[in-house]
């Protein structure tokens, strides 16, 4: 369970971004809503030093107990939809004292089942019987999280699993074939979706589509993207800055709602502009990258998916919060990697790190 490990192994530039990322988040936070920050910071604390132990933990001892994993997850999720409590629409949190979002949880969950998985039936993972069974135990989760609803997370670990089974070995050809059906699909559905005549009737998230692609016609829907948009391009290259008490501003006219969750980015572009922002997907990246370089250089195949899983995460979650709050995608709320509040997002994200900086102590010696 625990082993003795080279000082000199450990990747501490990799606890370095993720902390450095956090506090600047800590900071956003106080400024777009102050009674969160303090709380944010007690979650920054608990994370390193989850991060820190997690990662004297053998990760593949504690992938033995995969099944478990999985069955933990399920466990979680469907207890959301028993007992969750409702907030804004959505039931994606659990009461126990405190509260706290399972789908986050389940993520980190999620990689570790796949990667022990993957890595047993790695000279069958082309098979077809396989690829129905990975699915069929990837599908359960997602219509789970998707039930809640939570289109967003949904995404996110849809995409994380493409990662982790073409990472483990799916055959090129199974690839391009899946690609060759599901692109003209794409194109189809696209293609009917901008068609003029096409309304979003009662489904609120088709209704964010179309105020996506038509915002002048769906202005209550379109106005949260919009002034997330504004604000960004108000703060110009070096923004406003932290706490500012500036009349003009989008955030202190309270245009932007849920400002230190899925709109964090918004409020950075405002008050730290441009160069701010490039600061935040720098760190990301390099976050991802140092998980996907520690990947690379696993003395296993499972230790590999870890970190790949963790830089597929990092990267589809960012990608998916910068998009949305910029207008690349529809709105759909999921919270930016270390920056936006949430101690469920930050604490597993740490704890995520935490088994990635395990799998960097026990790499490949050359």
């Amino acid at each position: 369970m625990l082993k003795q490990y080279r000082l000199s192994d450990y990747r501490f530039r990799l606890i370095l971004w993720v902390v450095a990322l956090a506090i600047l988040g800590i900071l956003i936070i106080g400024s777009a809503d102050a009674d969160f920050q303090k709380k944010q910071i007690y979650g920054l604390i608990l994370g390193v030093a989850a991060m820190v132990l997690v990662s004297l933990f053998d990760y593949t001892w504690v992938l033995n107990f995969h099944w478990l994993i999985y069955l933990l997850s399920t466990v979680l999720l469907g207890l959301v939809l028993l007992v969750g409590v409702e907030r804004n629409g959505a039931t994606r949190w659990i009461n126990i004292g405190f509260q706290f979002q399972p789908s986050d949880v389940a993520k980190i969950l999620l990689i570790l089942f796949f990667a022990k998985f993957f890595e047993v039936h790695e000279d069958e993972i082309s098979k077809f019987r396989m690829i129905v069974l990975s699915l069929l135990l990837i599908g359960v989760q997602l219509l789970l999280i998707y039930k809640e609803p939570d289109l967003s997370t949904t995404i996110t670990v849809a995409g994380v699993f493409c990662v982790l089974i073409f990472v483990s070995g799916l055959s090129y050809r199974i690839v391009f074939g899946v690609l060759a059906v599901l692109v003209p699909v794409a194109v189809i559905f696209v293609s009917v979706l901008i068609q003029p005549e096409q309304q979003g009737g009662g489904n609120y998230q088709l209704k964010r589509v179309y105020a996506w692609l038509r915002p002048d016609e769906y202005p209550d829907e379109a106005r949260q993207q919009q002034n997330s948009i504004k604000a960004i391009g108000s703060g110009q290259l070096y923004g406003k800055g932290l706490n500012n008490d500036d009349v003009g501003s989008v955030k202190n006219g309270n245009f932007i709602s849920e400002p230190q969750t899925d709109f964090i980015f918004a409020v950075a572009g405002e008050e730290l502009g441009f160069l701010g922002c490039c600061i935040i997907v720098l760190l990301e990246f390099l976050i991802a990258l140092e998980c996907l370089l520690i990947g690379r250089r696993a003395k296993v195949l499972s230790g590999t998916l870890i970190g790949c899983g963790m830089s597929a995460l990092v990267f589809f979650q960012t990608f998916i919060n910068i998009s949305v709050t910029t207008g690349l995608i529809p709105n759909t709320g999921i919270t930016l990697p270390f920056v936006s509040y949430g101690l469920t997002s930050l604490v597993s994200f740490c704890i995520g790190i935490g088994l990635v900086l395990n799998v960097g102590l026990q790499t490949r010696k050359y």
